[in-house]
């Protein structure tokens, strides 16, 4: 993971932070996140992020089955804050930036803000364990996320990298594979709120073989 800053733990994050609302955006303490940004209030983040020294945007999902303001969506409650570690420009107006995630927050309130861009008074003390790298890892069932993953690429007729993932340790893994994995927003949703590591798994798990299961019944059924 590569950042210079160290964080270890809430006090050392700011208690308001800028938030981006992205649909289907996943971002997990030390994933990595890639983002293409060009719309001028997002652009202006970057900026501010840059010019307050702290370089940190927080990425949420609107919620937007309960939210009629399209222009203003409701968001949900829990999002993961990240430090941009790598920032390029296009040279068409954009930047093409990199975030790695540091720990999952809680919404408290919104502020007014005279920025465009939104920003959130946030809690980062109910998931204080994602300051410690790889805690619980141990308890990650990986030969069951090997198999489900093996069997996904295989109805997909997908290929990966067999090598990066067996020297990846199992939070690196984990959190890879949910954050590419390409599932909607309530179920990338519910993998940002698990409260392990082993959860997080075993909803990847049961989502990724439900998926499957409807491929196949709707196969069975094309056959017919």
């Amino acid at each position: 993971m590569p950042i210079n800053a160290e964080y270890r733990g809430p006090s050392d994050l700011p208690e308001i932070i800028p938030v981006f609302p992205l649909p289907g955006a996943l971002l997990l303490p030390r994933g990595q996140m890639p983002l293409n940004i060009f719309e001028p209030r997002y652009l202006a983040m970057v900026d501010d992020a840059f010019r307050d020294g702290h370089r940190l945007i927080g990425m949420i999902q609107p919620d937007v089955s309960h939210s009629p303001d399209e222009a203003h969506p409701k968001l949900f409650h829990v999002g993961c804050v990240g430090r941009i570690t790598q920032l390029a420009e296009s040279g068409d107006g954009r930047y093409v930036l990199e975030l790695t995630g540091i720990a999952r927050f809680k919404i408290v309130e919104e502020p007014k803000v005279l920025t465009q861009y939104r920003q959130c008074k946030v809690d980062y003390f109910p998931y204080i364990d994602d300051f410690a790298a790889r805690k619980g890892e141990e308890a990650v069932d990986r030969e069951a996320l090997l198999k489900a993953l093996t069997e996904f690429l295989d109805a997909n007729n997908l290929k990966v990298d067999w090598e990066g993932i067996e020297n990846a340790p199992n939070e690196a893994l984990v959190n890879a594979l949910a954050m590419m994995s390409p599932y909607g927003p309530p179920e990338k949703q519910a993998m940002l709120e698990a409260p392990d590591l082993k959860t997080r798994a075993e909803i990847l798990i049961a989502v990724t073989e439900m998926d499957l299961a409807k491929k196949r019944t709707s196969n069975d059924s094309g056959l017919q």
